[in-house]
């Protein structure tokens, strides 16, 4: 109940005195549980490494004691740990081998935590297929986490569905479905009373709806996704307050306001000391923050989207990495250097293209109808 509230380090401070009380009983069952959902609480935290610790242990000790149960738990939140980590190929792989080791007749377990275990995999997995570009294996993924959800009744388990499937959608760029699924999260979180996604979700629909000129409705979620950062922040639940800012900052962008979103970009930056997925996300945001036509920086421009291509490339974030690579050409086409803008169109249209990206295909078309 204190993850779903959002209040994550009174949740520590329970799992440390639980910890104390498994050393003194030298029961590694116990031990090994402990160090599960240690797990999921240091990668809300934030403090990454400090989970893939905990997480390493209890696997060690769910193999010496042979149990699955404790194996699947910890593997589905080192899931998270390693997506936030930016390392989205290995949360696929760890993804997977959970689900396939899933027996049957135990899909809709929960382990004793506060979903089920296969639409937590498969959360992951949407999310991290999306950042991959690898968008037709995210759809499947997707259907089947709301399939599983939906009967379970149970709003954070449904509220965990839709999260996914509207940042797979959003990073797509398919904003009409986007705009659905993250409204009917909304809905299901204030429902459920569950505090932990709602910031991501308020934000996230800030950022859909301005895309959509829904510019009344934007500036309102704008405003109360602001409220929800300050409130979460100083419970502890800050992993994805990177995420977060950089949304609100996005539909700020969106909506023309050039200081907000500049100011809400710096800290989405802040927030993602720990997480180059997320900070490729804001030092691309802040690419097109500092060439906006009103502002434009070529120097400071060009500067953030090749930090932003220095950690996406790497990490197989294809939808970013072209996003970065239209940036550029835009920023090459308005300094004149017309050799360099049709370089980086050509790629990112590729790129587009493979992945299936007809909104921003249309986007590139329209910036080489502007070159020529």
């Amino acid at each position: 109940m204190l993850n779903q509230l959002g209040e994550v380090r009174e949740l520590l401070e329970h799992l440390r005195k639980a910890e104390t009380l498994a050393e003194q009983l030298n029961d590694d069952r116990r031990r090994g549980r402990v160090c599960a959902f240690m797990t999921i609480t240091h990668s809300l935290l934030g403090e990454l490494d400090e989970a893939l610790v905990t997480g390493t242990r209890a696997l060690e000790i769910a193999g010496r004691l042979g149990d699955l149960r404790l194996r699947i738990l910890t593997t589905s939140y080192l899931d998270m740990t390693q997506y936030y980590r930016g390392e989205y190929e290995r949360v696929v792989e760890l993804a997977t081998d959970n689900l396939a080791a899933l027996p049957a007749d135990w899909v809709h377990e929960s382990f004793g935590a506060s979903q089920t275990a296969s639409v937590f995999d498969h959360c992951w997995l949407v999310m991290s297929l999306a950042e991959l570009g690898r968008f037709s294996q995210a759809a499947e993924y997707e259907a089947e986490a709301i399939t599983l959800a939906e009967p379970t009744h149970h709003a954070y388990t449904i509220g965990q569905a839709y999260r996914a499937a509207g940042m797979f959608r959003l990073l797509k760029g398919d904003w009409a479905k986007a705009r659905s699924l993250i409204e009917h999260g909304i809905a299901v979180n204030r429902t459920g009373n569950i505090g932990l996604h709602l910031p991501e979700a308020v934000a996230s629909s800030a950022w859909v709806l301005a895309q959509l000129g829904e510019a009344t409705e934007a500036l309102n979620r704008l405003r109360e996704g602001e409220q929800l950062v300050e409130r979460y922040a100083t419970r502890g639940a800050v992993i994805r307050l990177g995420w977060i800012c950089a949304a609100l900052s996005r539909a700020s962008l969106l909506l023309g306001r050039l200081d907000e979103a500049r100011r809400l970009g710096d800290r989405a930056i802040e927030f993602s000391p720990r997480q180059p997925g997320f900070a490729a996300h804001a030092l691309h945001l802040l690419g097109d923050i500092a060439t906006h036509p009103d502002r434009f920086d070529a120097e400071r421009g060009e500067a953030h989207y090749r930090e932003a291509l220095a950690l996406a490339e790497p990490r197989g974030m294809r939808p970013l990495v072209a996003h970065c690579r239209l940036g550029l050409a835009k920023l090459y086409r308005r300094t004149g250097k017309r050799e360099q803008a049709r370089e980086h169109l050509t790629t990112a249209t590729a790129l587009y293209r493979e992945m299936d990206m007809p909104f921003w295909l249309k986007q590139v078309k329209a910036e080489m109808r502007e070159l020529a």
